[in-house]
């Protein structure tokens, strides 16, 4: 059974936050989800941080790291990295500038779709806890496909989201402790 994996990156960092923000290995990562053999592709969905029109050398760094994950994501094996862009929305009560992510969320949703309604895979396997893809979900549903919710501890998912899918795995301490460098 050929099984596609969508991570939606800012959800596995959030969720990764919450252990101490572990290094893990993404061929690791994979293997626990779904066995190398049946494996289509992994998608990976983010987008690189806000740059000013004249960046600080942090914000240099900061863009320059980022670009360097994404480049060692993309050397592995049947992985994908598609990216969307940070878009700056102004500033919050407290000051602090406040970002929305545009273009990562449809993109998955839409790669989803098209797999699913070309029937290249029969499993789909999501990383996220957005309600956004309950759509998408319903789609591989409405197509035969098994659904797979990835996902971290209570309170970072949707409730409808984790109801509606056919399997769940979450990500706890014990498996990132196998999953790390």
């Amino acid at each position: 059974m050929k099984t596609a994996v969508f991570i939606d990156g800012a959800y596995l960092s959030s969720v990764l936050k919450m252990f101490g923000s572990p290094r893990i290995r993404y061929e690791k990562l994979l293997n626990w989800i779904v066995p190398q053999e049946r494996l289509f592709r992994a998608y990976y969905y983010d987008c690189l941080p806000y740059q000013s029109a004249n960046p600080t050398e942090e914000e240099r760094d900061f863009v320059s790291g980022k670009q360097r994950f994404f480049n060692s994501l993309s050397a592995i094996p049947r992985f994908k990295v598609q990216l969307g862009r940070l878009v700056y929305r102004g500033t919050d009560e407290k000051g602090c500038p406040v970002f929305t992510q545009k273009g990562v969320d449809l993109r998955m949703g839409l790669d989803i779709a098209n797999l699913t309604s070309r029937s290249v895979v029969q499993c789909i396997a999501l990383v996220t806890g957005d309600s956004d893809f309950i759509p998408a979900v319903e789609m591989a549903q409405s197509q035969a496909l098994i659904t797979q919710l990835i996902h971290g501890p209570q309170n970072t998912y949707h409730s409808e989201l984790w109801n509606l899918v056919d399997e769940r795995m979450e990500i706890t301490e014990g498996v990132l402790s196998k999953l790390q460098y």
